[in-house]
């Protein structure tokens, strides 16, 4: 099984308030997009990095060296489509990965990857929630409380069957987040696997602190 994974890099960071595009900011020594490339990489996955249109993208080009790294569109689909096409023809299975998920485990990549070498069309990997979740109105009023036990956060990578991620993002329009809810809504069955704490999205100071103090302690 040939593997390829996307990795967005698109994303501006406005929330991080730093200058830089998001994929270019530091944790450790390294840029959020050189940790994300170089997981991929050790999966064994040929990997395409989708940087925004005229924005930096050979400042991302020299932090990835080992990558293919293509300007993407105006949206994430058109994206992902635009990185498509530049993953080898015979390439069955293809990982999206978030950029500013820095260190997604080893082993929580090779469970979607098996899931996939499995039969799955589509894998996703997810974690409970640990908070109580509500409802709320437009005056942020509460509804409902919501029963949390059959709800799940989703992390990255999700990997499909390549030709369901190509036609999940043709016929589809408007931007998208989530690569699996393309599929759903092709009623694609989507598969879920174990996450890993680790593995989660830089949005906020918050989050870059907490990213440092990951990778100062070896926990990547």
């Amino acid at each position: 099984m040939r593997i390829a994974a996307i990795v967005p890099a698109a994303g501006r960071g406005e929330r991080l308030g730093h200058g830089s595009p998001k994929a270019l900011v530091r944790v450790g020594a390294v840029t959020l997009v050189a940790h994300a490339v170089a997981a991929m990489l050790r999966a064994g996955a040929e990997t395409v990095v989708v940087a925004a249109p005229h924005d930096a993208i050979d400042d991302v080009r020299r932090h990835v060296p080992r990558a293919i790294v293509v300007p993407g569109g105006a949206d994430r689909r058109a994206s992902v489509l635009a990185a498509l096409t530049a993953i080898p023809a015979d390439v069955d299975v293809v990982l999206v990965h978030d950029a500013a998920r820095p260190f997604a485990p080893d082993d929580m990549i090779q469970r979607v990857v098996t899931a996939l070498a499995a039969g799955a069309s589509a894998v996703i990997p997810v974690v409970p929630l640990a908070d109580t979740v509500k409802r709320v109105d437009a005056s942020a009023v509460v509804v409902e409380t919501i029963d949390r036990s059959a709800l799940r956060a989703v992390q990255t990578p999700q990997g499909f069957r390549r030709d369901v991620l190509a036609e999940a993002h043709a016929i589809q329009s408007g931007d998208v987040t989530d690569d699996a809810g393309l599929v759903e809504a092709m009623g694609v069955k989507v598969l879920t696997v174990e996450g890993d704490q680790r593995a989660f999205k830089v949005t906020t100071p918050w989050d870059l602190t907490v990213a440092e103090l990951q990778w100062k302690r070896g926990e990547q």
